[in-house]
């Protein structure tokens, strides 16, 4: 790998290992065995570095959670039970994820003062959005309708995202899958007319 690869690995582990806000020229360059120079002759600044790093690691959890949200062949196949196996498996995936959902919580903390990282980031909850919709909809990611991708994407980002801030607060106080579907289904019965 040559130096600018050197620094976007680097980059990705820092995130992974500090945060965002708590990661330095220093730290990605000494980890990537690179001058701190070489950063900006690269990318700019640190902050485009770690940009370009925040979104190879959401790029890498989105490719995980294709397999999280993968049909689940051991369980009956209604949608609700499939559901629900989804709902555990991504709880499950916590442990693995923690560190990329604290830096993903700090990126958009960091974005709401930086117009090209919030664009950024909104670009990829537009892709996010439409490839939970394709997952559960089982169709091609350009196949989906738009209002799918607002309703059934936007919704599941939605839970999964609140999920991740409940057990990275207290896992133990946070919802287990099963309490996730019973959520829902009385949520969904107060809505019935």
């Amino acid at each position: 790998m040559g130096n600018r690869e050197d620094l976007l690995v680097a980059a990705k582990q820092c995130l992974l290992e500090k945060g965002y806000d708590r990661t330095t020229v220093r730290d990605v360059s000494s980890r990537a065995k690179v001058s701190m120079a070489a950063i900006g002759y690269h990318y700019g600044s640190l902050q485009a570095l770690l940009n370009e790093a925040m979104f190879e690691a959401m790029d890498d959890w989105s490719t995980a959670l294709g397999g999280v949200f993968a049909p689940d062949p051991a369980v009956v196949d209604t949608p609700a039970a499939q559901f629900e196996s989804k709902v555990e498996r991504l709880i499950d995936s916590l442990e693995d994820g923690r560190q990329f959902w604290l830096a993903s919580f700090e990126a958009f903390m960091q974005a709401q003062r930086s117009p090209e990282l919030r664009e950024q980031m909104a670009a990829g909850q537009r892709d996010g959005r439409q490839g939970l919709a394709a997952m559960a909809t089982g169709q091609p990611e350009d196949e989906v309708e738009d209002s799918e991708v607002r309703t059934v994407g936007a919704v599941q980002l939605a839970l999964i995202s609140g999920l991740m801030v409940q057990l990275l607060t207290d896992e133990t106080a946070a919802p287990t899958a099963s309490e996730v579907m019973t959520g829902l289904r009385k949520l969904m019965g107060l809505t019935e007319e």
